[in-house]
């Protein structure tokens, strides 16, 4: 079943929403929202690859103590994005 870009969008929003801590509910939403509206569908499926890493990796990277380079390009643009959040 594929998502039109809405419905990524809604479930990239739910996810960012969600994460499990208040603190990383906060910077996600903010960071996805500030995004959002930008991305076209293939960029939204990185995304949501991306919202949907675990929140101990999503703080590494944040704190850019990971080193992590990812095969998708926009994966790590999203990254430099979200480091300079």
């Amino acid at each position: 079943m594929s998502l039109n870009k809405e419905d990524l969008k809604n479930k990239i929003i739910y996810r960012a929403s969600y994460r499990g801590t208040k603190e990383m509910d906060i910077l996600m939403i903010a960071f996805v929202k500030s995004i959002i509206d930008k991305l076209d569908v293939d960029h939204l499926k990185a995304l949501n690859e991306f919202i949907n890493m675990d929140d101990e990796v999503l703080i590494s990277i944040k704190k850019k103590e990971s080193l992590t380079k990812f095969t998708n390009t926009f994966i790590n643009k999203i990254i430099d994005d979200f480091q300079k959040f």
